[in-house]
């Protein structure tokens, strides 16, 4: 497990405001990356190295990745695929926060960009690191509709009312980018740590209504490497990029765990789409 360092509260702006009025100029900046780069088959340590691109305010960070990979330096290493927000390769910490490079804009982080591999997990090579442990902490929750009761007698699917729908809607959205579950303390600290990520899909399903195995999902959480290690840090709701109330749906699975399951706890919906917590 790599050495963690504190997550960043706020992204390190390195020139932002100049770059802010490039764009309002139309002009493009010159902006320098500067990029963790290992190798364990060839390097005995890491090192960061330094690329200057031309780049439009208004382009991302994975553009700037893009141009030194394809003109500049083709042996840089990192995950990318729909570069739109919803398949969450391209997970990396961008001056110092978890963020997803296809949907951050140069302008929103200035003329000098560090750019490193998420915390917590083996380097395979600069920014591609070996997710498998997190995918195992993943499918330990069984992350997915358990109901073996025969289908309806009029052959439609099982229905729930909105109320019932609402309960977990909020953890649907999650697109396992993992730049939660490695802006925790928690999992840095702990490696056997089922971590956000992991619990937010166990709430999914924990909160419907259709499913029939949320007393055994809750029976695997209820454990010292389960929700209880978590501490209430809010970094995982401060790093998802889909805005998901993290650290809300990890205390109310606590909560059906002590209160004997999710039927007895009351979900509270926020007054608007995007609150705290």
């Amino acid at each position: 497990m790599a050495a963690p360092t504190t997550q960043s509260r706020a992204p390190v702006a390195g020139g932002a405001a100049s770059v802010r009025a490039a764009a309002k100029a139309g002009a493009t900046t010159r902006v320098t990356l500067r990029i963790f780069r290992f190798n364990p088959d060839t390097d005995a340590k890491p090192v960061y190295r330094e690329y200057t691109v031309d780049a439009d305010p208004t382009d991302r960070v994975l553009d700037a990745l893009n141009q030194v990979k394809w003109y500049e330096d083709g042996t840089l290493t990192y995950r990318r695929s729909c570069a739109h927000g919803i398949c969450g390769s391209d997970a990396m910490r961008i001056n110092g926060v978890n963020r997803l490079a296809c949907k951050v804009l140069i302008r929103d982080v200035g003329s000098s960009v560090t750019i490193e591999p998420l915390m917590g997990f083996r380097v395979i090579k600069d920014m591609v690191v070996d997710m498998e442990p997190f995918f195992a902490q993943f499918r330990s929750v069984m992350p997915y509709l358990i109901n073996d009761n025969p289908v309806p007698a009029d052959g439609r699917e099982r229905r729930q009312t909105v109320v019932d729908r609402e309960r977990f809607d909020d953890t649907t959205k999650c697109i396992l980018c993992a730049a939660c579950t490695t802006s925790c303390p928690s999992f840095w600290a702990d490696e056997n740590f089922v971590g956000p990520a992991a619990i937010v899909n166990a709430h999914r399903f924990i909160f419907d209504s259709r499913d029939e195995s949320s007393d055994e999902r809750l029976e695997i959480l209820n454990d010292r490497e389960g929700v209880w290690r978590c501490r209430t840090i809010f970094n995982c709701t401060e790093a998802c990029p889909r805005e998901i109330r993290i650290t809300k749906a990890i205390g109310e699975v606590k909560q059906a765990i002590l209160k004997g399951g999710a039927a007895n706890v009351t979900i509270r919906q926020p007054a608007s789409a995007h609150a705290a917590g």
